[in-house]
């Protein structure tokens, strides 16, 4: 008589139980908000409202992340008021971005998961330079702005101008949140990050990784602060 193998748990591909996602969507919605009140409070060039999003895109998947990007910036609207409102579409693309590339491969390296947080930079900046120019005119009263404004003083468009200040702010904040993340997702229980592919290292070396890919975002960040002065 044939014997049955027992059916393996699914991948995170499959059903995602609906204790995790009670457990991590409040809370990561929680910590994207209380990270971008950090940020206004300290006049810091970078948003930290996308950590709670990275966590849940690459644990739970990219739709689920997109609810918390989404809900993130429903919430704060009522808090900070309604200008963050349609810089949604950004935390969902952040996501999404974050949620495919790991499912895609992106995250099974530290060097690939860097590149991702990169990538991640980008079309997020892609998404927010025409919320920025078509609906406040390229100032939002952020960091960026005066950087916006020097390279409008250098001869640079509008749009131009838009994209470049924002993508150094975009770089320095992806890359933190992103491996803020990382180091969130690490001291989950094992059961839930199961069929997540992201970087097989233990101890001291996953430290150093994590540490470097935050020193990087640290620096891009005092950079910008230093040359604003």
């Amino acid at each position: 008589m044939a014997t049955v193998k027992p059916v393996a748990r699914k991948a995170k591909s499959g059903q995602i139980p609906l204790t995790y996602v009670v457990a991590l969507v409040p809370v990561a919605v929680a910590l994207n908000i209380v990270g971008g009140q950090i940020n206004s409070a300290l006049h810091l060039p970078t948003f930290l409202d996308m950590i709670g999003t990275a966590v849940v895109a690459i644990v739970l998947g990219p739709w689920w992340g997109a609810l918390v990007g989404a809900l993130t910036n429903i919430i704060a609207s009522f808090i900070s008021g309604p200008i963050g409102l349609p810089f949604a579409a950004c935390n969902v693309v952040g996501a999404l971005v974050w949620g495919y590339g790991v499912r895609w491969g992106w995250g099974k390296k530290y060097w690939s998961f860097f590149l991702l947080n990169m990538l991640c930079a980008l079309l997020v900046t892609m998404t927010a330079v025409p919320i920025y120019v078509f609906l406040f005119g390229g100032a939002t009263g952020h960091f960026s702005d005066m950087m916006t404004a020097a390279f409008l003083a250098m001869g640079q468009n509008l749009m131009v101008s838009v994209f470049s200040s924002n993508i150094l702010v975009s770089l320095a904040d992806k890359i933190i949140s992103g491996f803020v993340a990382l180091a969130i997702i690490e001291a989950l229980p094992a059961n839930m990050t199961e069929g997540v592919e992201l970087p097989k290292s233990t101890g001291l070396t996953r430290v150093v990784w994590i540490a470097a890919g935050l020193i990087v975002g640290v620096a891009i960040t005092l950079i910008m602060m230093a040359a604003s002065k």
